[in-house]
């Protein structure tokens, strides 16, 4: 579904991203671990073609991401930005509905989708008609996550999607996220800090680390074999943490 080859980003002097290489399998879950500056935001912009590498190409779905095929691929994706990313001045049911409204979906056909997503999200849909101000921080992020389903995408990229969220609500939406992948079949790209997040959510992960991927696979055996001096210290930072 996912496949990059040689991507690399710089800004100026600085290195967000060395040469790398990454498959995703259709319908698998990979979550993209490490710390803040590890590279893990502009490896999955560049996958939407938001951020555009200096070297390497990314293909989705057998389409290489280029300037002219980024709209088509950006629609074929859902995509949660971190802290979620609702418009303040709109309502929840506004906010969801802002792309399928740009394709000239009919009132009712959108309403129709959006109530289906609501109970597939667990958002009551009576808050659809409140603006984010109005929301909890749960509420706020299944509704940016009840917008990147509204076209049916195959592809979901989620950007510390749980970050801002307190310890309760963040374990209750892992929990209701999880099951929501499992339903939907997707194939899902997750930068998170997180380990329960990813053992809970992800099929594999990739470590990254300064701009490189420095170890991958199931997390139980990054977890029991660390391939670095980082990445044994990030796993037991949070191993009280793991299954």
């Amino acid at each position: 579904m996912i496949r990059l080859r040689g991507v690399a980003k710089r800004y100026g002097p600085d290195v967000a991203l060395w040469p790398t290489d990454l498959d995703v399998a259709r319908g698998e879950v990979v979550a993209l671990l490490g710390t803040s500056g590890g590279g893990k935001s502009t490896l999955l912009r560049m996958i939407l073609g938001l951020v555009v590498p200096d070297a390497g190409t990314v293909t989705v779905d057998g389409t290489e991401v280029t300037a002219a095929t980024a709209d088509a691929v950006r629609r074929r994706a859902g995509y949660v930005v971190q802290g979620g990313g609702l418009f303040p001045h709109l309502t929840a049911r506004d906010n969801a509905g802002l792309v399928a409204r740009h394709l000239g979906w009919s009132a009712a056909r959108t309403d129709a989708r959006l109530a289906e997503l609501a109970d597939l999200t667990a958002l009551a849909p009576g808050l659809l008609d409140r603006f984010p101000a109005e929301l909890s921080g749960g509420q706020r992020q299944r509704a940016a996550l009840l917008r990147a389903l509204v076209l049916g995408p195959g592809l979901l990229l989620l950007d510390e999607p749980l970050g801002a969220l307190d310890p309760i609500t963040r374990d209750a939406l892992q929990t209701d996220l999880g099951r929501l992948i499992r339903d939907l079949g997707a194939t899902v790209v997750l930068v998170t800090h997180d380990l329960r997040e990813a053992a809970v959510l992800a099929d594999r992960v990739a470590v990254m680390d300064g701009g490189y991927v420095v170890q991958r696979g199931p997390l139980a055996e990054v977890a029991a074999a660390p391939a670095t001096p980082f990445v044994e210290a990030f796993v037991e930072a949070q191993r009280y943490a793991l299954p």
